[in-house]
């Protein structure tokens, strides 16, 4: 009996491994047929280099991709950066079928290097999001000096110096057009001539600049590698005060808080300081004491918080006025000290009778 037991036992291993095996076996099988059956999206290429480019120029490139997979590709969304422009034929293909994914954009009028992403999201369960790139360099084919001016209201004509444009190609050019911030720069030209480097000589309007303390020149050219050469401007100010802006914490209402301004003039000249005052009325502002320091003042202010009325801060805007001059702004915010509002709490804690009262 024993032996018969045994022999019954054996045969049921190999019975239940026969199952087990047959169970990975078709596993294994089922695994190879869902991954044959499922929709698989390849590229060529990721990443669409177009080298060197012109400028103010429309830039066209192709992503070819094909569906590896054995069933339908189906691309649900094409994301991308903001400029550029994307063109799909279709947005289903059978298995084995191939397309393109083509890209557009502009490239700007100056000197630079662009990298952007392209998202194609699809049916694809391995790679449902792919992430392209396009890359450029925006070469011109025209240079200028300066790129940056650095004016001065207390020279003759802001201390401007002039400004060359060349062509970097020897190809001939006009200048088209110049304008300015404001019009607070002015040149003249000939638009009718042509050359392969021209020198212009900047006009300043002292009176218009005073009033853009920043800004740009954009000269306009017809060379097809070049069309635009961008100049930045910064005016230094006669003034200048520090710091531009109070802040005032713990704030207590018709409670003066003292703090110091200094004011500076730039170009080293003598001035006089006339008042300081609050444009809307709201903060109460008074010089105490106005020292004198070199290429100015130093002057200690009493600033008095309005009444809160329930609010817990207050802006204000007021200025420093120079005598027979501008007015320079400083802005004010003040918070409100929350010390009241606990002592309150404090009070009718100890007003509210305990339980064995």
């Amino acid at each position: 009996m024993k032996r018969k037991f045994e022999i019954h036992t054996s045969q049921m291993i190999c019975v239940i491994c026969g199952l087990v095996s047959f169970l990975q076996i078709g596993c294994q099988e089922q695994a190879k047929l869902t991954g044959k059956s499922l929709p698989e999206i390849k590229f060529e290429k990721l990443v669409y280099d177009f080298g060197e480019v012109g400028p103010s120029a429309k830039q066209t490139g192709q992503f070819k991709f094909t569906n590896a997979g054995e069933t339908l590709l189906k691309i649900t969304k094409v994301a991308r950066c903001c400029g550029i422009v994307t063109k799909l034929d279709k947005m289903e293909y059978a298995p084995g079928e191939s397309g393109t994914l083509e890209v557009e954009w502009n490239s700007g009028p100056r000197e630079s290097t662009m990298t952007r992403q392209v998202v194609v999201h699809s049916n694809d369960p391995n790679t449902p999001a792919i992430n392209l790139t396009i890359k450029a360099k925006v070469v011109l084919q025209i240079d200028w000096e300066p790129k940056r001016l650095k004016l001065f209201l207390d020279e003759d004509n802001a201390g401007c110096p002039k400004i060359t444009i060349s062509s970097i190609d020897n190809r001939p050019f006009s200048i088209t057009g110049f304008k300015s911030t404001a019009d607070c720069v002015t040149a003249d030209y000939d638009p009718k001539v042509e050359a392969t480097k021209f020198v212009l000589e900047p006009k300043i309007d002292t009176e218009k600049l005073q009033k853009n303390l920043k800004g740009r020149i954009n000269i306009s050219l017809n060379h097809p590698q070049g069309n635009a050469a961008i100049v930045l401007y910064s005016v230094v100010p006669k003034y200048t005060v520090n710091p531009r802006m109070l802040i005032i914490f713990n704030a207590e209402p018709d409670k003066p808080i003292v703090r110091k301004i200094s004011v500076l003039n730039n170009y080293g000249k003598d001035f006089e300081i006339g008042s300081v005052s609050s444009k809307n009325g709201i903060v109460a502002v008074k010089i105490l004491e106005k020292k004198k320091i070199r290429n100015g003042y130093q002057l200690e202010v009493a600033i008095t918080p309005p009444a809160a009325e329930g609010k817990t801060r207050f802006t204000d805007l007021f200025s420093v006025s120079i005598k027979g001059g501008e007015k320079l702004p400083i802005r004010c915010n003040g918070y409100y000290t929350k010390r009241k509002a606990k002592a309150k709490t404090q009070e009718s804690t100890l007003e509210k009778p305990s339980q064995s009262d």
